[in-house]
């Protein structure tokens, strides 16, 4: 599609942010935010009803779930059980969502409409499938921000002799994971010298998670060279987090390559003047200098233009 330089409003990033921040737990509406980088006009009613009529008929198949107790893992809340049983059977062999793995770059996977249109994704959209459809059908079912994929996890019920959380994998057909598995997934992501921490299976915040969502549209929007949608990504996640000094300077060289040179050397001069200086390694010293660099001449170029 042909691409202005900016499609997503002032207005858009400041309902995104008040949403993102906001304790209702509902992801859909912001993540349907996110789709309009793409496609700015995007009616967000269909999907949205869309996923209420797949948490009523969810409802339906968890107030039925029967329970086969040779299956249920060890310390795990059979009832828990029977209703994740029950959610994976309606959405993953029934309605037939499945990860998109042979196009998995594909900047689809990452926008809500596109996913409940095609039934595929990447694993953090279609965990919020999970999630809203959950929510809605009156399971607990949390995020698990895990580094290089994110999960799910039905928490055990507390003050009951069940102690083990369900850790669920929404891209691989809701497969239930052990925490070996979860730390194989780590290595293979992260390398062998990642070092294991439970806390990496900690519940993430709204926020958190849709600026994941976010960051991995970001990437492959900037793979493919499509730097004013990466630039727009870019607004939304100051909106949430102004500190985030990253992509300040991201959304400041993303700027240059669009040839706008005033806002780039306004973010670049913040982000070196706002971002911290002390404890720079070699390599962060030498990315100072070069955005310093990049500064000089802005400052030449912009001076050119008045």
């Amino acid at each position: 599609m042909h691409y202005t330089f900016h499609v997503v409003s002032e207005q858009l990033v400041q309902s995104f942010t008040r949403l993102a921040l906001s304790p209702d737990p509902d992801l859909a509406i912001a993540a349907l935010m996110i789709a309009r980088i793409e496609y700015p006009k995007l009616d967000a009613r269909p999907y949205l009803e869309q996923l209420d009529s797949l948490g009523r008929e969810a409802a339906v198949r968890v107030s039925g779930a029967g329970l086969d107790p040779s299956r249920v893992p060890p310390r795990v809340d059979p009832e828990a059980f029977a209703r994740v049983s029950a959610l994976n059977e309606y959405l993953f062999d029934e309605l037939k969502f499945v990860g998109n793995d042979v196009q998995f770059e594909d900047p689809r996977n990452s926008f809500l409409n596109e996913v409940l249109d095609r039934r595929t994704g990447i694993p953090i959209t279609l965990a919020l499938v999970y999630m809203e459809v959950a929510r809605r059908a009156g399971v607990e079912i949390q995020g698990v921000n895990m580094p290089g994929h994110f999960m799910l996890r039905c928490p055990a019920p507390l003050g009951t002799r069940y102690t083990q959380d369900l850790i669920i994998d929404a891209h691989h057909g809701g497969a239930i994971v052990t925490e070996t598995a979860c730390r194989e997934m780590l290595r293979k992501h992260v390398g062998d010298s990642a070092a294991w921490d439970t806390h990496l299976l900690e519940q993430p915040t709204k926020s958190q998670i849709l600026v994941r969502m976010l960051l991995n549209l970001k990437r492959v929007y900037v793979r493919m060279c499509s730097f004013p949608q990466a630039r727009d990504i870019t607004d939304l996640m100051l909106g949430v987090d102004p500190a985030a000094f990253d992509e300040l300077r991201d959304r400041g060289l993303l700027a240059y390559h669009l040839r706008d040179y005033a806002a780039a050397l306004r973010d670049l001069q913040t982000y070196l003047r706002l971002s911290p200086k002390s404890s720079l390694d070699d390599e962060e010293r030498d990315e100072r200098e070069q955005i310093w660099e990049h500064v000089k001449t802005l400052r030449r170029r912009v001076a050119s233009l008045n």
